[in-house]
C-alpha cells in the first residue's frame, strides 16, 4: 500500500473518530429558546402539548403543515376551529384565516404579535405591559377563579394595550404591584368568533409539566365549540439544516449502520495492510463515584442561599410523584379521599397524613412564607409516611 495513502487514511479516520467522540460526548446543555417547535422536548418547546392536544379536542384535531393560505385555496371546509400558536404567517394567510371566522368558524390565536394592519382589522393593540421577572395568568369567568398558572421563567409580559369596545376579556396577567391587564380576549368577527391569548408560555412543556397548570390550557380551550380543529403548524421541512451532520447522520438507521459500516471495513483495511506497533497499556485508575458528594454540595448550597420554599416545594413534588407511580394514588386533588387513599395504602394515621397534606399545601403555595422548621418538619413527615 503507498505511504502517503496510508498517512491521509490514518489523518482521515483520526478527524472521524474525534467528531464522533465530541458528538458522543457533548454535555446536554438546557435550551432556554421559545421555540414553540411541536416536537422539541426543551422547556419552552410544545412537545407535551403536541401528544395531548387530541385528547384535548376530542380527536377532531387536523394539523396542517402548509399555510393557511394554500390551504383555504385548495379546501372548501364547513364551519370549523382554527389554531394557531405562536407561528409566523404572512398577510395573505392572516386575510384567509379571518375570511373563514366571518363566515362562521372560530379562531383561536395563542401568539405574541400579528401584523399590525391584522390586529386593527380585529380590533385590539398588543405590546408590552409588563416587565416583571413573575407574573400570574388568570381567566375571568368565576367558574375558573381557583385555575391559574404562575409564570416565573421569561414571561414575555405582553398584553392588550388597548381593545375596542365590545370586546369580551377573558383573561388577565396579574401582577403584586401593577394593576391587572388584560391578555385574552374574545371578539365577534363577521359571524365567527376571534380568541386571541397574547401568552403562549403557557402551552410550553416547562408549565404543562407543573402540578395543576393544565387545567388553566384546558380552560383557554374550552372557549372553543366542539368542531373539527385545524392546527396551522410549522412544516417539518425547514428543521434539520442546521443540525450538526453526524447527528443526522446518527438519527437515521440506514445512515447509521452504513457510517459504522463504512469505518469498520477502513479499519480493517488499515489493520490487515499497515504495520502494527505493539503499545503499553496504560493503567487507567477508576472512575471515583462522586454521587454523595455532589447531592451533599447541592444540599449545602440550598440551605446557604436560605431558598427553604423552593426546597419544600421539590420535597413535596418528589413525595407527590412517589405516590402516583408506588401507590397509583392520583394527585390531582389533595382532598379528604385522597388522604383516605393515602391512609389505607400506608398505614400511617390520619393525624400524620392531615399534617402531610397542610405542609404539602404550604410548599406548594407560592406566597407562604417558610421556615427551616417546616422543612424540617415537611421532609420527616413524607419519609415516614413512604418508609
Amino acid at each position: 500500500m503507498n505511504k502517503t495513502f496510508k498517512i491521509y487514511a490514518i489523518i482521515f479516520i483520526i478527524i472521524m473518530v474525534i467528531l464522533a467522540l465530541l458528538e458522543v460526548n457533548k454535555k446536554e446543555v438546557t435550551d432556554w429558546r421559545k421555540n414553540f417547535d411541536p416536537n422539541e422536548k426543551s422547556p419552552f418547546g410544545l412537545f407535551v402539548f403536541n401528544k395531548e392536544v387530541k385528547d384535548l379536542f376530542k380527536t377532531h384535531l387536523k394539523k396542517i403543515d402548509e399555510t393557511p393560505y394554500d390551504y383555504y385555496n385548495e379546501n372548501k371546509k364547513d364551519l370549523h376551529n382554527i389554531l394557531v400558536v405562536e407561528k409566523e404567517i404572512d398577510k395573505q394567510s392572516w386575510r384567509s384565516i379571518l375570511g373563514e371566522v366571518s363566515k362562521g368558524s372560530d379562531a383561536m390565536l395563542i401568539v405574541n404579535k400579528i401584523p399590525k394592519e391584522i390586529s386593527d382589522s380585529i380590533g385590539y393593540y398588543i405590546s408590552q405591559i409588563s416587565f416583571d421577572e413573575q407574573n400570574v395568568l388568570k381567566l375571568t369567568d368565576k367558574k375558573y377563579l381557583n385555575d391559574f398558572m404562575i409564570l416565573d421563567k421569561f414571561p414575555s409580559g405582553r398584553g392588550f394595550s388597548y381593545i375596542k369596545p365590545g370586546v369580551e376579556v377573558l383573561g388577565k396577567t396579574v401582577e403584586k404591584n401593577n394593576s391587572d391587564q388584560a391578555n385574552f380576549i374574545k371578539v365577534k368577527f363577521g359571524k365567527g368568533n376571534i380568541y386571541v391569548h397574547s401568552e403562549p408560555l403557557f402551552l410550553t412543556n416547562y408549565y404543562l409539566l407543573k402540578p395543576g397548570n393544565i387545567r388553566y390550557a384546558q380552560d383557554v380551550f374550552s372557549y372553543l365549540n366542539d368542531k373539527e380543529t385545524l392546527w396551522f403548524v410549522e412544516a417539518a421541512s425547514a428543521k434539520a439544516s442546521s443540525r450538526f451532520f453526524m447527528r443526522f447522520i446518527l438519527s437515521k438507521p440506514a445512515l447509521k449502520y452504513a457510517w459504522w459500516v463504512f469505518l469498520g471495513g477502513l479499519i480493517l483495511f488499515i489493520f490487515f495492510n499497515a504495520k502494527r506497533k505493539q503499545r503499553i497499556v496504560p493503567i487507567m485508575e477508576p472512575l471515583k463515584n462522586t454521587s454523595v458528594d455532589f447531592v451533599k454540595s447541592i444540599g449545602n448550597l440550598y440551605l446557604q442561599e436560605g431558598d427553604f420554599h423552593d426546597m419544600m416545594a421539590k420535597k413535596a413534588q418528589y413525595f407527590l410523584n412517589k405516590v402516583r407511580l408506588d401507590l397509583l394514588i392520583d394527585t390531582q386533588n389533595l382532598d379528604n379521599e385522597f388522604a383516605k387513599k393515602l391512609q389505607l395504602k400506608t398505614g400511617r394515621t390520619m393525624e400524620m397524613i392531615n399534617e402531610a397534606l397542610d405542609l404539602i399545601r404550604k410548599a406548594q403555595d407560592p406566597y407562604a412564607s417558610v421556615m427551616k422548621e417546616d422543612l424540617t418538619r415537611l421532609n420527616k413527615v413524607l419519609d415516614e409516611i413512604l418508609r
